[in-house]
């Protein structure tokens, strides 16, 4: 048994293994892929504090190293489910290989996946063109003409931003209309880069190692959009399975949580992109670490 277990080895389970270890508690950060979780998919990363540049995979594995020197245990396991403890009993999680782990208390830190696209050659060219973040890789696209591919505020943001950078955003959308607030879309609107390419669906990348453009189908018609990258905003899928029927979720399925990171359970913290908040960077997931993990320490000192 362990004090604490962190089910999600990206940084906010690997920030939150750090606080814990120098709070003199014993950690176990489970991981089910890559430890580094999604920031490892980014080429470049050039607004983390203190850090001009450096890619996601070596911050990544930066924050995995400085974890187990503190003296972290890390285990590559899916957990299928957490069980809440009962009678001042421990957590226990259960995982996809049979294995089972029991823990004073936990901290989730699994993360939103990006929607994807479903097409064919995208996993082969996340980070060579094809990107899910405009705050974290516009800047790499000064100058360049790239695209958007979706309709919310999220899409709609990413557009605004991307135009101030980019020679030419095309934004792509399946509807006639945005789902989006119609002020982003009248600011768009004013852009004199900025393209609204309704109706459309992208039907194919094209690029062998890198993205050179897309195929869209609009209104029936297909034609190639020659860019350099195209910035995916068709949602997230928070990975909060495990907790669906033990923690409070809303209606997207994130935790819904304060700034504490608590949860309705006792002893039972999240931190990072699976919980309610406004802004979701590799810097905002850090700080939920530190945060969780205090938290986890003061309720167990108590």
């Amino acid at each position: 048994m362990v004090d604490i277990a962190v089910v999600g080895g990206g940084p906010a389970g690997l920030t939150s293994a750090v606080y814990s270890r120098r709070a003199g508690k014993s950690v176990l950060v489970i991981e089910k892929a890559a430890f580094g979780g999604q920031i490892t998919w980014s080429p470049r990363v050039e607004n983390f504090p203190g850090t001009v540049s450096v890619s996601g995979t070596e911050l990544g594995d930066r924050l995995l190293e400085q974890a187990m020197e503190q003296g972290a245990d890390v285990e590559l396991e899916e957990i299928i489910s957490v069980i809440p403890p009962e009678n001042g009993g421990c957590f226990t999680l259960k995982a996809a290989s049979g294995a089972s782990f029991e823990a004073k208390s936990v901290i989730i830190a699994t993360g939103a996946k990006p929607r994807k696209t479903g097409l064919e050659n995208e996993d082969k060219l996340i980070g060579s063109g094809v990107c899910f973040c405009a705050v974290c890789d516009g800047a790499f696209y000064s100058g360049k003409p790239v695209a958007v591919y979706g309709g919310g505020n999220s899409a709609l943001q990413d557009a605004l931003l991307l135009s101030e950078k980019c020679s030419m955003v095309y934004l792509i959308h399946r509807r006639d209309s945005f789902r989006g607030e119609a002020k982003l879309v009248e600011a768009l609107k004013e852009k004199d880069n900025v393209r609204f390419v309704l109706n459309s669906v992208i039907e194919e990348l094209v690029g062998d190692e890198e993205l050179t453009g897309i195929v869209v189908n609009e209104d029936g018609q297909k034609h190639l959009i020659e860019i350099d990258g195209l910035f995916v905003a068709i949602g997230h899928m928070p990975d909060n399975g495990i907790i669906s029927g033990i923690a409070e979720l809303n209606e997207k399925g994130y935790a819904i949580s304060d700034e504490k990171c608590t949860t309705v359970i006792p002893g039972l913290f999240v931190a990072g992109d699976c919980r309610t908040k406004p802004v979701r960077q590799v810097a905002t997931a850090c700080a939920d670490g530190a945060v969780a993990a205090l938290a986890a320490c003061s309720w167990l000192d108590a």
